[in-house]
């Protein structure tokens, strides 16, 4: 147990860097913000830290002497944790929203599928639209494609071709990018 009040690291924490007592190497770079990097004993360095009421951080473990950092190691873990966390929430992520139609759609569904395309797009979304053709309809191809096209330019403003329509198997996709703001 540890002189000061402090709680001991937790066993998982210890595993990214040595600190204290399991740093093994005789001599080390003790690394000092606002000085030059000295070579020095560990036992040192140890009580230099403890003096201190900091922890001794080993930060590069394979160079000769291994580099070494007086801090509080719990802050450090947190900062970094910290630093992930808002490193996740900024990835965006690609959200995919299909719309199915058939080949013989009428004006007001179109009108009707298109208004939810907008909104999707307009959110960040990706759209796949695709003409699903059932049985025998698979003889109307073109008029799928035209479906398409004409889905896409009414989108044009608000987003982008990412792929001409494309046949596969009994459907006809199409893949339409929000455009960038």
């Amino acid at each position: 147990m540890r002189k000061d009040n402090r709680r001991p690291v937790r066993k998982e924490d210890n595993e990214q860097h040595r600190i204290n007592g399991k740093i093994t190497a005789r001599e080390i770079r003790l690394v000092i913000e606002g000085e030059e990097p000295r070579v020095m004993m560990t036992t040192a360095a140890l009580q230099l830290a403890e003096e201190q009421e900091l922890d001794l951080v080993e930060i590069s473990p394979n160079a000769v002497p291994p580099v070494c950092k007086i801090m509080d190691y719990r802050k450090f873990l947190y900062t970094q944790k910290k630093k992930q966390k808002e490193l996740k929430a900024k990835q965006s992520k690609v959200v995919l929203k299909e719309i199915r139609f058939g080949p013989n759609t009428d004006d007001h569904d179109f009108q009707f599928k298109l208004t939810h395309a907008r909104k999707f797009l307009e959110e960040g979304s990706k759209v796949k639209a695709y003409v699903f053709f059932r049985g025998r309809t698979i003889v109307f191809k073109d008029r799928g494609e035209i479906l398409l096209l004409k889905f896409v330019q009414e989108l044009a403003d608000v987003g982008t071709l990412e792929q001409m329509p494309k046949l596969e198997g009994k459907r006809m996709i199409v893949m339409i990018n929000p455009k960038k703001k």
